[in-house]
């Protein structure tokens, strides 16, 4: 599989996305088999937040990865805007930690910007590297005037990355964002790489395009758009899902390589951007 470096470490660049996960008890098996066939196959990324049910998804990466190797995997986890304080980001952490039954987790994301000083909570993202909680710290939802800012910061320039929607329908941050993260060395972690299950109005999987490259590399439609999202460089994918035959499938992307042919057919349908546009988000 290809793969990528982050904060220091070579891993795949299919990761395991887990928003949504951990909901429903009735879903609970499904969803941890599901997570476990990733790992099983090679994705040892697992990305996942506080706000993602209220902590429910912690809990459940917490039961799917207590039969593994800790330092085997390369876990994920964010700390919202408002816990992103001095005064409250170590409570949150721990927090974190104690759902997903580990000491440390390997990146720690500010999920977003709010109202708290991005000062404040950068120094206090570098201060907990010291405490041995987390190993390396990043931003979420991050445009370039944002990381642009960060880097002006003593710390800033110590982020391990930033998470960002990214997928063939959704090329805006090509316009500059990422060609400043590839100048700088910040790794992109692509969240939604298949368009929130092509949910989010490109009709992706249905373009004769896409179906096309599919068809030529004896893949699904999902597949290529996963390949297509990791093609580049430096760049993570973590697409979600409960079902294990699909989570097979994502991991298995990983081992695509897209022609030169291809891309030109996928740039044709979904061209690049133009010109500057707002960052997606979701």
């Amino acid at each position: 599989m290809k793969t990528v470096t982050l904060a220091n470490r070579t891993v795949p660049a299919i990761g395991i996305g887990t928003w949504h996960m951990g909901d429903d008890a009735a879903t609970k098996a499904t969803e941890i088999k599901a997570i476990q066939t990733g790992l099983n196959a090679g994705a040892t990324v697992i990305d996942t937040a506080e706000m993602y049910g209220n902590g429910r998804s912690e809990s459940l990466v917490g039961e799917a990865i207590a039969p593994y190797d800790r330092d085997q995997l390369f876990l994920i986890s964010k700390v919202l805007p408002n816990n992103a304080s001095q005064a409250q980001m170590e409570a949150h952490l721990d927090a974190s930690l104690k759902r997903l039954g580990t000491d440390y987790v390997d990146l720690y994301l500010y999920h977003w910007r709010g109202g708290i000083p991005l000062s404040e909570t950068v120094d206090e993202l570098q201060r907990l590297t010291t405490t041995g909680k987390i190993k390396s710290w990043g931003v979420s939802n991050f445009d370039l005037s944002d990381m642009q800012e960060l880097w002006r910061l003593p710390n800033g320039v110590k982020a391990a990355a930033n998470e960002d929607l990214y997928n063939l329908g959704s090329r805006g941050i090509e316009y500059s964002l990422l060609d400043w993260q590839t100048q700088h060395h910040v790794p992109l972690i692509a969240y939604s790489p298949v368009s929130n299950g092509d949910q989010l109005g490109a009709n992706l999987t249905t373009n004769e395009a896409v179906l096309t490259v599919a068809r030529q590399h004896d893949a699904t439609p999902y597949q290529i758009l996963l390949a297509w999202a990791i093609h580049r460089s430096q760049i993570l994918a973590i697409p979600q899902t409960s079902d294990s035959e699909h989570m097979a499938a994502n991991v298995a992307a990983g081992e695509i390589r897209l022609t030169t042919d291809d891309l030109a057919l996928l740039d044709r349908a979904y061209p690049a951007p133009s010109r500057k546009e707002p960052l997606d988000v979701l």
